[in-house]
């Protein structure tokens, strides 16, 4: 699935991070617990690489609870890293960011050496609600739209922890196809830059492998209308189910795929997370070995077209003449 994702404010946000990044403590990472590998932003690795790392699985009220405690054992176990999970919107337990950051960082604190923190994730993952939340005020503006913040902030939560926020960063190229569906689906990427059917499609088809019974409760389907059966035909299901016909009896494909996607992103499927970390491995290696395959036939078109380049003649000034 082809994303035109990359928009100049992105760029200017890269260049930000690596201005800042120097002068960092700790970086917090906020991630959909819906989809943690997935909203991993690989060039935000390259660009924090070294810092003390915390992760935020954000929206684990949304998430799968026996995948979440999978995701945060992943990341628990990686060196100079902690993981969380919490909602945005609840106070309490937001406030671990504070004291985690402060583990990952003994020998900072204090008005002398003050805790500087950055915190970065995709758009709309929600990250500006948390920082609401964390400061009890509206420091950032926030929306279910991708892209809301523009601008870095600094907000101090403590006398001696500052905090460094960023617009949201996606990457300008995947290589993990499954993740383009996911992020497309849990709203991180604009609606212009992907077909609502192919994403509900490729939303369905997991759904039916990991999460059947959701299904069936949230649109009222048998059991046997889910299960053994492809996602265009769930789909369809999906479509009468809901009244989403054309004339003659057809289904509405485009507004079954609407209310598909939009029932994920409201939890009205119930709590569903979209990937283990086996799973992103196995879609990881798949992904890696394509776009390894992929450079070599593009460093090979290079190679061929500088061949031929210097094979054709040049005219001597003395043809010229």
């Amino acid at each position: 699935m082809a994303i035109q994702w990359f928009p100049g404010h992105m760029n200017l946000t890269k260049q930000a991070i690596q201005d800042r990044i120097k002068d960092i403590d700790v970086v917090i990472e906020m991630l959909d617990a819906r989809l943690p590998a997935s909203s991993a932003n690989p060039m935000l690795a390259q660009l924090t690489k070294g810092k003390p790392s915390l992760k935020v699985l954000n929206k684990q009220d949304l998430a799968d609870p026996v995948r979440t405690e999978l995701w945060l054992a992943h990341y628990n176990s990686m060196p100079a890293t902690r993981a969380i999970g919490l909602s945005a919107t609840d106070t309490a337990p937001a406030k671990q960011l504070i004291k985690a950051c402060r583990e990952l960082a003994p020998l900072r604190g204090g008005m002398v050496k003050p805790l500087r923190v950055l915190i970065c994730g995709i758009p709309n993952v929600g990250k500006s609600t948390l920082i609401n939340t964390l400061a009890g005020k509206r420091y950032a503006r926030t929306g279910d739209e991708a892209g809301v913040t523009k601008t870095e902030q600094r907000i101090t939560l403590a006398e001696d922890f500052y905090l460094y926020d960023t617009p949201g960063m996606l990457w300008p190229r995947i290589i993990v196809a499954k993740s383009g569906y996911n992020l497309a689906a849990s709203g991180a990427v604009g609606r212009n830059a992907f077909e609502e059917e192919e994403v509900a499609l490729e939303l369905l088809d997991y759904l039916i492998a990991n999460y059947p019974q959701n299904l069936v409760d949230r649109f009222k389907l048998k059991m046997e209308e889910v299960i053994g059966h492809t996602d265009e035909q769930v789909l369809e299901a999906v479509g009468k189910a809901r009244g989403a016909l054309l004339g003659k009896g057809r289904v509405n494909l485009q507004k079954a795929a609407e209310v598909v996607i939009y029932d994920f992103r409201a939890n009205s499927l119930g709590r569903i997370t979209l990937e283990t970390p086996e799973e992103f491995a196995q879609w990881l290696a798949v992904g890696e070995k394509i776009d390894a395959e992929r450079q070599v036939k593009k460093d090979a078109i290079e190679l061929d077209r500088k061949i031929r380049f210097k094979k054709i003649p040049r005219p001597s000034k003395r043809d010229i003449d």
